[in-house]
């Protein structure tokens, strides 16, 4: 293959990885859903090659679980994963910054992050799911940046998608208030960027009190057998314009700020995919 030809098919196999995790960010492709290398090549249009290997970027990611025999499926995380991604994330950041050594904070770097944030709390307070899992997700990474040790940058950024693949179609569902969803980003940003770490300890704990207060609620929920699967409730979501909203984020971004990544030129971003034959 000619080297022009395998920027190609690696760009591509970029391109169809973001796209289908954005659609199971949107809960477009909900947890439970399966389809096959031959279901995703033909929605877009495009070889099986760059497909396959997307699909195992992602199962590699723990979006999905791969079969041989049924295909690929997308991950169903419970609320105990839920709770350990939560944990996990409050020992990795809090020990960071506790190891002067691990993290290079840069002035420079904090503008475009204090956006993310104050954008990421406009979205939660406005109800605006979709645009909040954009700047979310960007203030994580955006922060990730200044972890010197690149593993652990990755690591964290991972969780944090695993955690809104948990938690998007629970929201759409019941619903966003205060109780759930975490506003927090710009206290921590504001702790970062004083090297305070008695404020950036008290952030984390914030962040880890709404997550595990949210994951009692959701057990007792379930206790009390009125709470539908994680498949049924991600199916009675729907797609509830995640389009227009990616949209709204990505000209935000044009002037400073996020939004879903695009699918990929070779065709239109599919519908989810059915269940396996």
């Amino acid at each position: 293959m000619s080297p022009s030809g395998g920027v190609t098919r690696n760009t591509l196999r970029q391109q169809i990885a973001d796209a289908l995790r954005d659609e199971v960010l949107a809960g477009r492709l909900p947890p439970g859903r399966e389809f096959t290398v031959k279901q995703i090549a033909e929605q877009y249009g495009v070889s099986a090659t760059p497909v396959r290997e997307a699909l195992f970027d992602l199962s590699a990611q723990g979006l999905l679980v791969s079969d041989q025999h049924r295909g690929f499926q997308v991950r169903e995380f419970t609320v105990a994963d839920y709770r350990a991604m939560a944990e996990a994330r409050v020992l990795v950041v809090e020990g960071l910054f506790r190891n002067p050594e691990g993290v290079a904070v840069r002035p420079e770097g904090l503008v475009s992050i204090r956006r993310r944030a104050a954008e990421a709390v406009r979205a939660a307070k406005g109800g605006d799911l979709d645009v909040l899992i954009g700047y979310d997700l960007r203030f994580w990474r955006e922060l990730g940046q200044f972890v010197l040790n690149p593993y652990i940058a990755d690591f964290l950024t991972r969780l944090r998608v695993q955690a809104w693949v948990f938690a998007v179609h629970r929201l759409r569902r019941d619903g966003m208030d205060e109780d759930v969803l975490w506003f927090g980003h710009e206290e921590l940003v504001e702790a970062i960027s004083r090297n305070d770490h008695d404020q950036v300890h008290a952030a984390m704990h914030s962040y880890y009190a709404h997550a595990l207060a949210w994951a009692d609620r959701l057990e007792a929920r379930a206790a009390e057998g009125d709470a539908p699967g994680p498949s049924e409730a991600a199916g009675a979501a729907g797609a509830a314009g995640t389009s227009e909203a990616a949209e709204t984020a990505t000209a935000a971004e044009a002037a400073a700020a996020p939004g879903a990544a695009a699918a990929p030129e070779t065709a239109a971003a599919p519908e989810a995919p059915g269940p396996c034959a």
